[in-house]
């Protein structure tokens, strides 16, 4: 199976996707964002660098690549912690994942605002770094907007939605093994 975990920035994506992958034997964790570094790396200072590494159709394109060839080297579940809110490229790498062969399943995660707020505020990203730690928290604050705007307009009916506003990182990991567990059988 293949497990894609989108949601707001802060909601708890890399945790369940760390509870997942020690949950699920044999599983492999895929991080789209490395695609992503090594296109921003490779971009840098060229007149077509876009300054999301989404917008090419290339992060797109590779990432359904890496998913793909992880599953079939590793033969056991994919684990893709990534937010994905524009729903054309959602449906540029989600289209041809579910054609695999295999269960592909869109979870978000989601958080009210209160929640997610105090979550953000409290993160420590990178524990004696206060200033990289914040930047982080920053760029977090700055994507809710988008989230939230994603989640109406179509990504909350798309997905499987766990909504973590009062659950613990166990009680959310529970809640997504019982879906894949119940939708799998």
């Amino acid at each position: 199976m293949i497990v894609w975990i989108n949601g707001a920035f802060g909601a708890g994506k890399s945790t369940l996707a760390a509870g997942l992958h020690t949950a699920l034997s044999q599983s492999v964790l895929a991080d789209p964002e490395d695609i992503g570094a090594l296109l921003r790396q490779s971009m840098a200072g060229h007149y077509q660098q876009l300054p999301d590494y989404q917008d090419y159709p290339a992060w797109r394109r590779l990432t359904v690549h890496l998913i793909t060839e992880l599953h079939q080297l590793a033969g056991g579940p994919v684990i893709v912690p990534m937010t994905v809110l524009n729903q054309a490229y959602a449906r540029d790498m989600f289209t041809p994942l579910s054609r695999l062969g295999t269960a592909f399943h869109h979870l978000v995660l989601h958080a009210d605002p209160g929640p997610l707020t105090a979550r953000i505020n409290t993160s420590l990203e990178y524990p004696g770094d206060g200033p990289r730690s914040e930047a982080v928290r920053s760029h977090r604050r700055r994507r809710t907007p988008d989230y939230e705007h994603a989640a109406t307009a179509w990504l909350h009916t798309v997905a499987h939605v766990i909504d973590t506003s009062t659950l613990t990182p166990g009680q959310t990991l529970q809640a997504a093994l019982a879906h894949l567990f119940h939708t799998s059988t």
